[in-house]
């Protein structure tokens, strides 16, 4: 039951005002480490300073915002979920795509090991599309309050069975072998219906065996070939073509840097600030090199450290797998 000491958990601010507007009653929480991005070393506490301010320093650097400022909002998004435990009732509030999903295996974990007060509901607001929406969706930020609204009705209880299935989920995305999520991505879950499908785009940002580009990077090469464009513009072209987008602009601009200022880029600026495709960059289209031949990789995905992982995990997009 949604009551005035409901607490609303989500992974930006977005549906902040409308479920207000919305008339719906209870506060507001902004969980939003996109831990679908960036290092998550193992061994690393999840909610310990070690992890936060390895996380605070990956998002100082890759999406600009002052240190400082980082570790004091991941601080504070750990302390406002401790102290939701003493709520009545919490709303979780996800949708289907790979950013939504990690975050909520994240809470749910940590719910698991850390229960609220006896007495307490919660619930779970989760959908992949909408039937009112004409347009592709894409999140929970497109709907109207009165949507919003609306959706309440649809809450799910958090019950045992979702919580074991999110702590497995999570355990595996924090381990260095991949293998593990591609099991669980294959077998699935009933209590977490779009799990699958987010943690498969997750394996997919690993580099492919034909050109060790991830299907980002790839989408906003073959965008770039098509129209050389802004950086919003090649946001917004990847969003229409990735088969399932869960990047912000802020997530999505860190991966055109990446392809900008490699030592062999794939990309370049011209005078106006579009982006096109190098040689190097049209070269790996035409399926003529391998992004890690030349530029070795200095990132993560997941808990998969890239550049300490000698030979680097791959993902084989014929045989649906990672292979090493």
């Amino acid at each position: 039951m949604i009551t005035p000491d409901t607490l609303h958990i989500r992974c930006g601010s977005d549906i902040r005002e409308a479920l207000a507007l919305g008339g719906v009653p209870g506060d507001y929480l902004e969980f939003s480490d996109p831990v679908c991005q960036g290092p998550l070393p193992p061994g690393m506490a999840d909610s310990g300073d070690a992890l936060i301010e390895r996380r605070a320093h990956f998002i100082t650097r890759e999406y600009g915002i002052p240190l400082g400022e980082a570790i004091r909002k991941l601080k504070a998004e750990w302390e406002g979920l401790k102290a939701a435990r003493e709520r009545d009732s919490l709303v979780l509030w996800f949708e289907h795509d790979l950013y939504d999903q990690t975050v909520l295996i994240r809470v749910l974990s940590w719910l698991r090991r850390n229960p609220p007060k006896a007495g307490s509901e919660v619930s779970l607001v989760t959908i992949h599309r909408h039937p009112e929406m004409e347009d592709r969706f894409i999140g929970l930020g497109q709907l109207t309050p009165t949507q919003l609204a609306a959706l309440t009705e649809t809450a799910v209880p958090v019950d045992a069975a979702m919580l074991r299935a999110a702590s497995d989920a999570w355990a595996a995305f924090r381990s260095p072998d991949p293998e593990e999520v591609q099991m669980l991505a294959e077998a699935g879950s009933p209590h977490l219906p779009f799990l699958s499908a987010a943690l498969r785009r997750h394996l997919q940002e690993l580099p492919w065996t034909r050109d060790g580009l991830s299907l980002t990077e790839r989408l906003a090469l073959r965008a770039a070939a098509f129209r050389p464009s802004s950086d919003r513009d090649l946001f917004r072209a990847v969003q229409e073509i990735d088969p399932q987008p869960f990047l912000g602009d802020a997530m999505f601009n860190a991966v055109l840097r990446r392809l900008e200022v490699a030592p062999r880029p794939a990309l370049r600026r011209d005078d106006t600030g579009r982006l096109a495709p190098t040689r190097q960059g049209e070269a790996l289209l035409a399926g003529m090199g391998d992004w890690l031949d030349w530029n070795p990789p200095e990132h993560w995905v997941g808990a998969v450290d890239l550049a300490n992982d000698a030979p680097p995990w791959r993902w084989d997009e014929d045989a649906g797998s990672v292979v090493r």
